[in-house]
């Protein structure tokens, strides 16, 4: 895959609880990378794009598929909302970086942030409840970020997402592997998911060309982190502000916030002890829909109710 795209290594930055008391997160080697989304120019969606057509990829906008007739695989994203990240993206003269508040006043069982890359910011509420009450949170998040880190946006522009998480019994749909968000690929902590969605449509691609079992072949390279982070998310959401406050000063006292992460996302014993007890506590707001029709050539099949997906640009 090319790499031609803009990214910002952001190895150190700080993160907020609920009392307004910074904690800095840093690692020697980058902790994650930004990148820019959408069509313009240096974003991850044009390169991908370019890269697609140089290898003959022809690829049609706004050209809805209800049916998709031989091999193909599926992936039109979230079909549920789990998770909702509202706010706005605007040009700033900040510096680079990025900060985090986690408090359920701002963000009920998630968390803000704040993001800064090339003079273009996003700051978002990622919720997990409390949909109806999104406007406030946004608000109290600007606010926040405003008080915190003299946050300065100029020419916002309202912007929001949603996020499904889950862990399905197939990610075959008739004879069609599903990849990315459709299938429920996306870290049910805080609503990671660019690598799951690359990385299953790689997969997804190589079952068709190999005649691979795509079940199979996900849920060895999936399914481990999958269930250590509905473990995550089951702990997280009954933590509240003292619970994440705990969280940061352990992530703190680590002093490597890389070496701290693989430490929680680590599958082990005591992730598959407490998983029962999470799948208990955390339930997808999606129904397991997966067609088991053989023959089924619909993109989105409920077995016969209306709800065929639209495909539109990233």
């Amino acid at each position: 895959m090319s790499t031609e795209f803009t990214t910002l290594p952001c190895r150190e930055g700080t993160v907020f609880d609920s009392r307004d008391r910074a904690y800095a997160v840093r690692s020697d080697a980058p902790i994650f990378y930004l990148v820019e989304r959408g069509p313009g120019p240096g974003s991850l969606d044009a390169a991908l794009l370019a890269q697609a057509r140089e290898l003959g990829v022809e690829v049609r906008f706004n050209d809805r598929r209800d049916r998709v007739d031989g091999p193909g695989v599926v992936a039109v994203g979230p079909r549920a909302a789990d998770a909702i990240a509202v706010g706005y993206h605007f040009d700033t003269p900040m510096h680079d970086g990025f900060w985090v508040i986690c408090n359920d006043e701002l963000a009920p069982k998630g968390y803000a942030y704040l993001l800064v890359m090339n003079r273009r910011g996003t700051v978002k509420s990622c919720m997990f409840t409390g949909f109806k009450h999104e406007s406030r949170y946004v608000e109290r998040t600007v606010a926040a970020f405003e008080r915190l880190v003299g946050l300065r946006m100029n020419n916002p522009r309202p912007h929001g997402g949603v996020g499904n998480f889950r862990i399905p019994a197939s990610a075959v749909t008739g004879r069609h592997p599903v990849a990315g968000e459709q299938a429920g690929f996306q870290d049910t902590l805080w609503g990671f998911g660019m690598r799951y969605a690359i990385a299953s449509g790689v997969l997804a691609a190589r079952s068709l060309l190999d005649g691979a079992d795509y079940d199979a072949v996900w849920q060895r390279e999936f399914l481990p982190w999958l269930r250590a982070s509905v473990v995550n998310r089951a702990l997280y959401a009954s933590f509240g502000n003292a619970g994440y406050a705990w969280l940061l000063r352990r992530q703190q006292r680590a002093g490597d916030a890389r070496r701290f992460l693989r430490w929680l996302y680590r599958p082990g014993w005591v992730k598959r002890l407490l998983l029962p007890w999470a799948s208990a506590h955390y339930h997808s707001r999606r129904d397991d829909a997966s067609c088991n029709h053989v023959d089924c050539a619909c993109v989105w099949c409920r077995c016969g109710s209306d709800h065929a997906a639209s495909i539109e640009p990233a």
